[in-house]
């Protein structure tokens, strides 16, 4: 059993949202490795960065991706920091991985800097955002097999265009 499609992005690219929309086009199922961990943990993500540190939180995304991976047959989005972890970035080959980019203007508009996001908390969220991406956009290109850039594009629109690359608007 392997995902039809794994989403991944920076806070504000549109994961949950595009992924849900992916998953009803395609008649499969959603998962989100984010609400797996708050499952599993019994608090919320930054309640966990608080408690227990952002360590303790990447050792439960990695878990968490790697039984996505292995058990969930239709669409799985990750958390915006899962391609830090060497390992998942290994487990994500062979996948058809879509890497939603935002640009640093239009993810900060989305995030609206909230709270529910420790990694952007702090004194200058806009900075914070910006080294955020400087760091991960290698990482998401490194695993990524489709690419599309969200700014200016509805939800619908994102869907469309990550099927159409991969033959599956047609329910391939």
């Amino acid at each position: 059993m392997s995902p039809r499609f794994v989403v991944l992005g920076p806070p504000g690219a549109g994961k949950t949202t595009v992924g849900r929309l992916l998953a009803e086009r395609l008649d499969v199922t959603f998962r989100d490795t984010d609400d797996d961990i708050v499952a599993t943990a019994g608090k919320p993500i930054s309640d966990i960065f608080t408690d227990d540190g952002e360590p303790a939180f990447r050792a439960m995304e990695e878990e968490a991706v790697a039984e996505g991976l292995k058990n969930h047959d239709g669409v799985l989005a990750l958390g915006g920091g899962a391609v830090l972890s060497e390992t998942t970035r290994g487990r994500l080959a062979g996948h058809t991985v879509v890497f939603l980019n935002v640009g640093m203007a239009e993810g900060v508009r989305r995030t609206g800097m909230s709270g529910a996001r420790p990694l952007l908390a702090g004194v200058n969220p806009r900075a914070t955002f910006k080294t955020l991406l400087d760091a991960r956009l290698p990482l998401y290109r490194e695993v990524a097999t489709v690419e599309v850039t969200t700014d200016d594009l509805t939800p619908e629109q994102v869907v469309d265009a990550v099927l159409r690359p991969t033959g599956q608007a047609q329910g391939t």
